[in-house]
């Protein structure tokens, strides 16, 4: 059955974004539609440039689109998307305060109590991991530990929707996969709707349901979406070892990597 903006947890609708005057500026992407179903998790992939995290600004409503609309639930989105959590690549954890207390600000603008603030912060601590580092200030944590308290940061005040842009970027390859089986852990609870953008193809394929993939820019595109069906519940490293994952890999590299390929051919251009 096809999906209606109404039934959509986000729906960007022919989104075009330009930077700069319209006739002379950089027109990031255009001609953008696409549908996020409550409860479904959409990795975005596609070379360095082409709007990935433009398209999570626009859906977090912190960029207004040139032409299109963006809209949540069926409603237009008028201004931030309060109904939404947006990871970073870098955190934004406060230095002086404690995994704990950065956990329990989140809570302050919906005026929940300070007791049980920390209260919730210390059960959602516990849920990732951190039980035993709550009383830790950030430069006593891991870039792993620190991604875990940006995490429970995010999920404690329940958002219905997931913005997530490249968030385990940073880390190494064995933690970005402790990091990875955490998140399917905590979205299985509840099936939040995710927008996850990654420059790795093979984290998108063991993570999503669905990775659509963008063209070049300038005026990106997408160019190509392709349902995942490898069983849940997965483990980031056991499941990138199934014929089925190799397959799906093969077939997505080979819309992608023309792509890629425009892309660096841009940039060596850029410099001459």
């Amino acid at each position: 059955m096809p999906l209606t903006d109404s039934a959509a947890a986000v729906s960007l609708r022919n989104i075009a974004i330009t930077f700069g005057v319209k006739e002379t500026g950089y027109r990031a992407v255009a001609a953008i539609d696409l549908a996020v179903r409550p409860g479904e998790f959409i990795a975005i992939v596609g070379p360095t440039g082409c709007g990935k995290s433009t398209l999570l600004n626009a859906s977090a409503g912190l960029l207004k689109p040139s032409e299109g609309e963006v809209a949540i639930f069926g409603a237009p989105l008028t201004g931030l998307n309060r109904r939404a959590g947006y990871l970073f690549q870098q955190d934004a954890l406060m230095p002086w305060k404690t995994a704990l207390q950065n956990v329990a600000v989140a809570l302050e603008p919906k005026g929940v109590p300070a007791i049980e603030a920390r209260e919730k912060a210390r059960d959602w601590l516990r849920r990732v991991g951190l039980s035993a580092f709550v009383d830790r200030y950030p430069h006593m944590l891991s870039g792993g530990q620190r991604k875990r308290v940006a995490l429970a940061q995010m999920l404690i005040r329940d958002p219905e929707i997931l913005l997530m842009d490249e968030p385990f970027g940073p880390l190494d390859a064995q933690t970005r996969q402790i990091m990875g089986n955490l998140l399917l852990d905590l979205w299985a609870a509840d099936r939040k709707a995710v927008l996850f953008v990654t420059h790795d193809l093979e984290e998108a394929i063991a993570l999503a349901d669905r990775v659509v993939v963008m063209s070049a820019g300038p005026a990106a595109r997408i160019i190509g979406e392709f349902p995942i069906s490898l069983p849940r519940p997965r483990d980031i490293a056991e499941v990138r070892l199934e014929p089925a994952f190799h397959h799906i890999h093969k077939e997505i590299w080979a819309r992608l990597r023309t792509e890629v390929q425009k892309a660096y051919a841009q940039g060596e251009e850029a410099m001459l």
